[in-house]
């Protein structure tokens, strides 16, 4: 049986949620084991050998400087002594739970030094096509899995789903949906509820669930980077810019204003979005979507008013919900629904596509 040697990029919510779901999968699992050979932020690691228990006082006490030589170099020694204790073939699998774009440059370097991918950081999959598939082409050389159910929809099973359509060879017409967990909560509560748009902000903001510059999440952008990571599941060879994206940050919030500044100004919001909201219809809600049709090749990113009766018009609190048109499914789309953030749910995602990869190699 295969020995599954686990470095940890990235030790923020999702990083220590994910070590903290290792432990105890450890524990409950007789089959498998994964052992988390080193923990890593952008500047510091501690290796196994430099652990007494609990990691993030040894993480606090003990990391020091490295270099990914530094992590080869380790992994090369571990892999001979598992080897020669006779436990099976070593493998090695590299998590990136950062958000960093500059960590992605290491992605090539980490396969052709033996190590499986597995991330829930979207830059690789969004950066330039050529990049794309220059990645994709290491991976073949070297045969190395590469896994990212996390880019999109946290935990739920939207690019495996969609993956496993398109290489059946299913025609799929339209992909439509909410993808965002901040913007699903703020406009399913500011379309059901008598409440100004900048209050449900700030109680957005106060549950965690947008980022410390709500301007981020109301951009578009990151919708956009999950709507760009499905189209090239289907074929496309779309670049990021190719992507249509309505932003809901007027321009006077933009540009050179601070994040105080925009902070002191976020009522200037709620005479926009009211005046959107006095245009539903009696059976109509707000929705932000991303959408894209394969038809058109269109990609696009936009605030609509949605039929109360949709998928997407149903939607509570901050969930995701996809809507996958195809030929087999005809006029009633496939639809995946659920929690599409969270640090819980994405570690989760991460550790399935871990655990994946480790039966595979079994």
């Amino acid at each position: 049986m295969s020995q599954i040697n686990i470095a940890i990029f990235g030790i923020g919510n999702v990083g220590s949620t994910l070590i903290t779901q290792i432990t105890d999968f450890n524990k409950k699992s007789s089959s498998k084991q994964l052992n988390i050979f080193c923990i890593a932020n952008s500047t510091l690691a501690l290796f196994q050998n430099e652990t007494t228990g609990s990691w993030s006082a040894d993480f606090e006490n003990q990391a020091h400087p490295y270099t990914l030589d530094d992590i080869y170099a380790y992994a090369k020694k571990l892999k001979q002594q598992q080897e020669s204790n006779h436990d099976g073939e070593s493998s090695f699998i590299a998590v990136d739970v950062t958000a960093s774009p500059q960590f992605v440059e290491n992605y090539v370097s980490l396969i052709e030094n033996g190590f499986h991918i597995v991330t829930a950081n979207k830059i690789a999959n969004t950066r330039s096509y050529d990049f794309y598939k220059a990645l994709r082409t290491s991976l073949k050389q070297h045969n190395k899995k590469f896994l990212y159910e996390t880019n999109v929809g946290a935990g739920l099973p939207i690019i495996e789903t969609i993956k496993s359509l398109y290489d059946s060879g299913e025609e799929i017409h339209k992909i439509r949906g909410i993808f965002s967990g901040s913007l699903s909560y703020l406009f399913n509560t500011f379309s059901a509820e008598d409440k100004s748009f900048s209050d449900i902000l700030l109680e957005a903001d106060a549950l965690g669930l947008t980022e410390p510059d709500a301007r981020e999440d109301l951009s578009g952008k990151d919708v956009a980077r999950k709507l760009l990571i499905l189209g090239r599941e289907v074929g496309l060879t779309k670049e990021f810019d190719d992507v249509k994206v309505q932003s809901l940050v007027p321009k006077s919030l933009n540009g050179t204003t601070t994040l105080p500044q925009f902070r002191e100004s976020v009522k200037t919001l709620d005479a926009i979005f009211e005046n959107s909201k006095s245009q539903l219809g009696a059976n109509e809600v707000l929705r932000h979507v991303g959408e894209l049709d394969l038809k058109t090749q269109q990609l696009e990113v936009k605030l609509v008013q949605e039929s109360k009766h949709t998928a997407l018009g149903q939607t509570q609190g901050a969930d995701a919900v996809f809507e996958i048109y195809t030929d087999s499914y005809g006029d009633h789309p496939l639809v995946i629904q659920g929690a599409g953030a969270g640090k819980a749910v994405t570690a989760r995602g991460v550790l399935s596509d871990i655990l994946k990869i480790t039966t595979s190699l079994n």
